[in-house]
């Protein structure tokens, strides 16, 4: 299995007998993934070096793992830069817990990943540990779908300068330089730092994306103390396609964008667009990890961080009344003007800090994990708007103030008994969360505070069987709403879920292979329900009790030297139970439905060929079964299904002291039109075009 590389399936995560002896303080990988690895739990661990590098050219990071089990990337601007999100098991962003090295990155408050303000963030990981199903306890939000940890890499030991370049389709290029400076002062401190420019036009008329992001990490190793402090983050500014587009629009212009439109006086007719219809946002994170070897027995990690994001997104509003905006009517002779057109900016500005320790223990048969959190979320939000026909100076219309609190512990066991293994998992968390309007105004916020306690218990098994190994498990996870499902729904309820899962590990002589069972038992899921707020942001309802269930299987063989099959397979079902839609007159009861953007089938399947060392070619097909974009079932809102190809080739040299790679990418070689997401308006579907055939050539060259 050691040096396999593939796409979809990666190697690592089927590297499940193999266990290293290493020091702890020199290995590269941290104790969290080296015990995630032995857990009975359905995961894949990535090496993003062997697995990612290839295709790495300028995408976002859902988009990179497009091609995982059980996952749907998404990309709001149709060529994966820019706004991009995923799916794992039909379960959205909110649902899926991302850390970075451990520390929590969804947002406190939508609970969303946005990773289109940590752009490149992929340049800079060692390993991606995704966690299907609940997992085990971790930092952050309750994982419903899956858990993500990306864990950074470490400067090299010796000097170097790199450099990764690339263009492609839409005007889409990539500048990043990198730089390392080895051990220095008595082979006890290394620091590398990487910028990176993103820039595309995006697939989507106007989606143009142009991004900024960095990193920095300095490493201290003395004795049985390591330290790293690590500075990370970006500044993206985009124009803004969340708005889709409705199905003939799709069928006769599939690149056309609503979003800065503006309307003849009849509101008939587009007359133009706002050319500043756009998303600007930065986001910098610090973070300071502390790794101490106690004894041979215990060793503690603890990190403290910060997070600092600031930004707004800007509007055309066209005939919009001056009261939304707490402004007074205009008075032009004898005529009472009430509405007028605005540029209206909505102004996010947030802070983010905590710790988070760890404890491990090790011992003969027995391995524990003992971890404590403490996090607080400061968010202000406001919104400042200006006249265009009308002089108004800059004018605060509305603001805001929420504080989320966070206290968790958990405790883990591992205990081995002959062949098995028994896992226990214990996790006790506090939310406090206090929103006030200070100033009124477009109906935003609202006056709410908030508390939960949760208590979410999990516990398995592993038997091993020769080279591999069978397991079971149960894990039990409670979630409060967030943000937007609290100002929409006061009374809406936290979600619970019950996951049952069973696995198999091994290998068969050329063929490795994983397979899992799962059952998911929600009361109370918050599910898409298709509509969009008005920022893009799907709207969540609670469905009362619901199930997802389904197997996952993954192969990897190893035809010979030169040639390599990989695969995966998701079938599931995915139902709402009796689920039933209130308004204000009726309740319309619809029995078992099928739970919005969630397939009954995801599979891929990969090809690699190696006709030396210098040489890599691979094909990774990924077909995706019909969904619906709510959750009455109605054939006008359904998704087709899609069977997409793409194309990724490599050539490695070295000259002198340089290593260079060229690398090419080309998407969607069929040129399918599709749709993977999307939304509903008035009962109607809105669709969000993803591009035809596209490609990235890239070259990266490295010095040392």
């Amino acid at each position: 299995m050691k040096g396999l590389f593939f796409l979809g399936l990666t190697a690592s995560s089927l590297a499940f007998a193999q266990t290293q002896n290493r020091d702890t303080l020199k290995i590269k990988e941290i104790e969290a993934v080296n015990f995630t690895k032995r857990l009975p739990v359905a995961k894949e661990i990535i090496n993003v070096q062997k697995d990612l590098d290839s295709k790495n050219l300028g995408q976002d990071l859902p988009i990179l793992l497009k091609n995982q089990t059980s996952v749907i990337s998404t990309s709001d601007a149709g060529n994966g830069v820019g706004y991009t999100g995923f799916r794992i098991r039909g379960v959205a962003g909110r649902g899926i817990n991302v850390m970075m090295n451990g520390v929590p990155f969804n947002d406190s408050e939508s609970q969303g990943t946005f990773f289109v303000n940590v752009p490149d963030l992929t340049s800079s990981a060692s390993q991606i540990v995704i966690q299907r199903g609940v997992g085990t306890s971790n930092n952050g939000v309750s994982a419903f779908g899956a858990s993500i940890n990306v864990i950074s890499k470490d400067p090299e030991e010796t000097f170097y300068v790199k450099t990764d370049d690339s263009y492609g389709s839409f005007s889409t290029y990539k500048y990043s330089a990198e730089i390392g400076s080895g051990k220095f002062w008595k082979n006890r401190l290394s620091v590398m730092g990487r910028y990176t420019h993103i820039q595309s036009d995006g697939y989507i008329d106007r989606a143009s994306s142009k991004l900024d992001s960095y990193n920095f990490t300095a490493l201290f190793e003395e004795g049985k103390t390591r330290l790293r402090l690590m500075a990370f983050g970006g500044k993206e500014k985009t124009y803004q396609a969340w708005n889709g587009i409705d199905r003939k629009t799709w069928e006769n212009d599939p690149k056309f964008n609503y979003s800065g439109a503006i309307y003849d006086a009849n509101w008939e007719n587009i007359v133009g667009f706002y050319n500043n219809e756009t998303d600007n946002y930065r986001q910098n994170h610090y973070q300071l990890l502390w790794e101490q070897g106690i004894n041979d027995n215990w060793n503690l990690e603890t990190t403290l961080h910060y997070t600092k994001g600031k930004g707004y997104y800007e509007n055309y509003k066209q005939g919009d009344p001056f009261s939304r905006y707490n402004l007074p009517n205009i008075i032009e002779g004898n005529e009472t003007i009430e509405y007028s057109d605005f540029i209206r900016k909505k102004w996010l500005d947030n802070d983010f800090y905590g710790i988070v320790s760890t404890l491990y223990g090790k011992f003969d048969n027995l391995d524990l994990n003992f971890g404590a959190v403490g996090n607080q979320y400061y968010g202000r939000h406001f919104g400042n708007v200006t006249g265009v026909f009308y002089p108004i100076d800059e004018h605060e219309y509305y603001r805001g103030r929420s504080v989320k609190n966070e206290v968790a512990g958990f405790a883990k066991a591992l205990f081995r008994v002959n062949n098995f293994e028994f896992f226990g998992d214990l996790q006790l968390r506090n939310i406090d969360y206090d929103t006030k309007i200070i100033m009124a105004g477009d109906d935003e916020g609202a006056n709410l505070k908030k508390s939960w306690l949760f208590f979410n218990p999990k516990a398995g098994v592993n038997y091993k069987i020769g080279n591999g190994k069978v397991f079971l498990s149960y894990a039990h996870a409670q979630r409060e709403p967030n943000r937007d499902d609290l100002i929409a729904n006061n009374d809406v309820k936290a979600e619970k879920l019950h996951d049952f899962e069973a696995g198999l590990e091994k290998q068969f002589g050329i063929v490795s292979v994983t397979a899992n069972l799962y059952y998911m038992y929600y009361v109370n899921q918050l599910v898409l329900n298709g509509e969009l707020n008005n920022v893009g942001a799907f709207i969540r309802t609670n469905s009362g009790e619901s199930y997802r269930r389904g197997i996952e299987i993954g192969a990897l063989a190893k035809l010979s030297e030169q040639w390599e099959v990989s695969g995966n397979v998701s079938l599931s079902q995915n139902r709402n139970q009796d689920f039933k839609i209130e308004n204000e007159t009726a309740v319309e009861e619809l029995g078992n439905t099928q739970i919005s953007f969630s397939p009954d089938v995801v599979a891929n399947l990969g090809l690699k060929f190696n006709p030396n060392k210098k040489f890599q070619f691979s094909l990774m097909n990924q077909y995706v079964g019909k969904q619906y974009l709510d959750n009455t079932e109605d054939k006008n809102l359904q998704l087709k299904d899609y069977l997409l190809t793409d194309f990724n080739a490599q050539y490695q040299f070295r000259i002198a002291n340089n290593d260079i790679a060229l690398k090419l990418l080309v998407n969607n070689i069929f040129n399918k039109k599709y749709v993977n997401n999307g939304a509903v308006y008035d009962g109607e579907p809105y669709y969000f075009s993803q591009a035809g055939t596209n490609f990235m050539f890239g070259i990266s060259w490295k010095i040392q």
